[in-house]
Parts: structure tokens; C-alpha cells; sequence
């Protein structure tokens, strides 16, 4: 694709994600996209057969930001707990750093085009990796899955989602509060 080509693709892109933060997938035509993006109607056309296929295509490259910066600086090296307490405040700092992402994968996350809840798929997998072998090494308490990652995304959710749409500001050590409250309610 050619430099220009990718720079209106970027553009569509990044309309498109503050227009579904702003208003919901329903509440973004194609038409509004293309405007906000500086754009012809036909260009989104030509770079996304539909609605649809923008909003899959700005997931995945929403999903692929967050699987980096979730891993960033966790080793294997470190105990659970540690890689736990670094993957948790990895997202949140994300989530609070970049609340039309935020507020954009939680509409995606819990929208019928998420067939099958596999938006997370891939950062879920990691998560929940890590919390099986903390069960199994009774590190934290056993409980099913679904409860585990209750308890440690909750907290992380409510606190971004204020933020995002409150923009009630949040300090570091309140990110460090929460990550250690979740980690409280998930010890055994």
C-alpha cells in the first residue's frame, strides 16, 4: 500500500475509533467516518468492504497494541504473583493512558460482533495461563476461572471506565491500590 493509500487508511481508522468512543458503533455511520477522516465516502469503500470489516480491523489492531504492552517487561524469571501484579498494571496503565481504546474494546468486547467472546482471545490466554498455574500451586484461591478474572479485572474495569468517561483522574497510586486489592482478593 502506498504511503498515501495507508496515511487515509489511517485516517479512517482513527475516526472511526473516536466516533465509536464517542457514540457507540449505532451512532457512527460511515458517512460521519469518512467526514471526520477528511475523506470521500467511496475511500472508506476502498479500504474496508464495510462497517463491519472497520470495526474488525480496528479491534485487531487495537488487540495487537494491548497484547504488547500487557506482556511488556514480564519475564518468566519472576514469580507469579510479580508477573501478575506487572500484566494488571500494564493493562490498566494502557486502558487509562488511552481511553477512546478503552472505552472503543469494551463496546467490541461485549457487541454481537464479538461472536463467541473471543475479542481478549490472545491476552486472555496469557491471563488465564497464569492464573491456572497460580490455582494449581494454591498461590491464589480456587475458584472457577470466571470468578478469578472477576476478581482481578473488576477493580481494573470500574477504574478505567471512570476515567474514560468521567475523565476523573487517576494517580499512580491509585493504579497501585487497585492492582494490590485485586491481588488481596485473589491470594488463598
Amino acid at each position: 500500500m502506498s504511503g498515501k493509500k495507508e496515511q487515509k487508511r489511517r485516517a479512517l481508522l482513527q475516526a472511526a475509533l473516536e466516533l465509536f468512543a464517542e457514540n457507540g458503533f449505532n451512532g457512527a455511520s460511515t458517512a460521519l467516518i469518512a467526514e471526520r477522516a477528511g475523506v470521500a465516502s467511496g475511500t472508506l469503500f476502498f479500504h474496508f468492504k464495510s462497517k463491519e470489516e472497520l470495526i474488525h480491523s480496528l479491534f485487531k489492531e487495537i488487540r495487537e497494541k494491548i497484547d504488547t504492552e500487557v506482556l511488556k517487561d514480564v519475564s518468566a524469571d519472576l514469580s507469579i504473583r510479580e508477573r501478575l501484579h506487572r500484566m494488571l498494571f500494564n493493562l490498566l496503565r494502557y486502558f487509562l493512558d488511552n481511553p477512546a481504546e478503552f472505552k472503543f474494546a469494551e463496546l467490541y468486547h461485549y457487541s454481537p460482533l464479538n461472536d463467541q467472546g473471543q475479542g481478549f482471545r490472545e491476552e486472555n490466554q496469557v491471563f488465564h495461563a497464569l492464573l491456572l498455574q497460580a490455582r494449581e500451586q494454591r498461590i491464589i484461591k480456587n475458584f472457577p476461572l470466571l470468578c478469578l478474572e472477576a476478581l482481578a479485572f473488576g477493580p481494573l474495569s470500574s477504574l478505567a471506565k471512570e476515567h474514560a468517561n468521567r475523565g476523573t483522574p487517576v494517580d499512580d497510586e491509585m493504579v497501585r491500590l487497585t492492582i494490590s486489592s485485586c491481588w488481596e482478593a485473589l491470594k488463598s
